[in-house]
């Protein structure tokens, strides 16, 4: 991975973990959970940021490769 995707890996992760946390604490029926769930929910966020960093750095390189 590049320092660029790891970069935007970091920003992404921090912003998919809140909205999977979200998820949790706004599902009723998981908020009973939620001290279980919440670092589920974090870490799901920081995984599923690794292969979307990776396309967005691929963009922006693809995009401002011939400048």
């Amino acid at each position: 991975m590049s320092k660029l995707a790891t970069v935007i890996w970091i920003m992404l992760g921090i912003a998919f973990a809140g909205a999977f946390g979200l998820v949790v604490l706004a599902t009723p029926s998981l908020v009973n959970e939620a001290a279980e769930l919440l670092p589920w929910a974090a870490l799901a966020g920081f995984v599923v940021a690794v292969p979307v960093s990776v396309l967005v750095a691929r963009r922006i390189m693809s995009q401002t490769a011939g400048r």
